[in-house]
């Protein structure tokens, strides 16, 4: 016997097992982190965080072009690096008002991991931009100019990035979202960042001029570490990975519903920002299909309760004798058996020949 029932969209604000420290949630590009995606207010938070930073960015990028310094130019591209995390959000919405086809009969929600990797490759290709400058001005030094603007662009970034944080953090605490919180953490960081080109281009009034490249390549590399904390994130969904955290939440919560004797094959997916269930439980063979069902019924009512960003669970209910898929014939080894069974017809017609 199997169950299959579609849940929408739930707000976070209904459950209460976010965690709300610093530090504790990966920041990375290109991934739509559930948490704030099920909210519309956390949705809210990440369209105005998106204006505010493509505004501080595009200020910076002409003091780029005016005074030349390589470390704002590193600083700009992690700005604009932060302000593309947004991108495939946007994508992965408008895909998402589209119904299911019968040849995408799960809708787009992959589009999603597309617009991720999309990202993740742009933001490797800046930095490797910004790397290279910023090597080639150690070996051919050149003058920064303009060294007050560069100054204030510092300062603009670090206000940006700290209005930001301040913005998210607010919303994140209010919503329960650890994902969003982490990003207001992160956006904190980013402002530092921001204002470590005050002291490239200090370094550089002072009569270091090294210092700006300097500083651009410490920027660089740790914009290489988010690229290679994003690829790890967004390689994980595409090719079907789920955090163990999750997994061992979907166990939790189904085993401690009443008339479950055993949960065993646990498989799920991300599509999307959506994440795709399918599971066995064991129930007592005396109890009735009805009965049954209605243990099957409580188990998607205990996950939709745990998980909100749960969109589709398959619940199969088998007797405690038989649970798991290892009762049950695939069809791929149906497959195979049939084919034996035609290459030993074709054996015998060969031999009769």
């Amino acid at each position: 016997m199997s169950h299959e029932h579609r849940h929408g969209d739930r707000s976070h604000e209904e459950h209460g097992h976010t965690r709300t420290h610093c530090g504790e949630h990966a920041h990375t590009h290109g991934v739509v982190d559930p948490s704030i995606a099920s909210s519309k207010k956390g949705l809210w938070a990440v369209k105005w965080s998106f204006i505010g930073l493509f505004i501080t960015a595009c200020l910076q990028v002409v003091v780029v072009i005016l005074s030349g310094s390589v470390a704002l130019l590193a600083d700009t591209i992690h700005n604009f690096g932060d302000t593309a995390t947004a991108i495939p959000l946007g994508i992965a919405f408008f895909f998402a008002r589209l119904r299911p086809t019968k040849r995408f009969s799960y809708g787009y929600g992959r589009v999603e991991d597309l617009a991720g990797m999309a990202v993740v490759l742009i933001i490797l290709f800046s930095a490797i931009v910004a790397g290279y400058e910023a090597i080639d001005r150690f070996i051919h030094p050149q003058h920064v100019k303009h060294l007050w603007a560069v100054v204030i662009a510092s300062i603009v970034g670090f206000l940006g990035n700290e209005g930001v944080a301040l913005f998210r953090l607010r919303v994140g605490k209010e919503i329960r979202s650890a994902a969003l919180i982490a990003d207001g953490c992160h956006a904190r960081t980013d402002g530092w960042t921001s204002l470590a080109v005050l002291f490239g281009a200090l370094g550089v009034w002072l009569g270091f001029p090294l210092t700006d490249p300097l500083i651009g390549l410490g920027i660089t590399v740790a914009i290489f570490f988010i690229v290679w904390d994003s690829v790890k994130a967004v390689f994980l969904r595409a090719l079907d990975g789920v955090e163990p955290e999750i997994m061992e939440e979907i166990t939790h919560a189904v085993s401690h519903v009443t008339g479950v004797q055993d949960v065993s094959d646990v498989r799920a997916r991300w599509i999307g920002h959506k994440l795709h269930l399918e599971m066995n439980i064991a129930v007592e063979s005396s109890l009735s299909v009805t009965e049954g069902h209605e243990i099957a019924n409580d188990v998607q009512h205990e996950l939709y309760h745990h998980i909100n960003y749960l969109s589709l669970a398959v619940v199969h209910v088998d007797p405690t004798h038989q649970s798991g898929e290892r009762y049950h014939p695939h069809a791929s080894l149906r497959g195979e058996v049939c084919l034996l069974a035609y290459r030993k017809q074709w054996w015998r017609s060969c031999e009769r020949v």
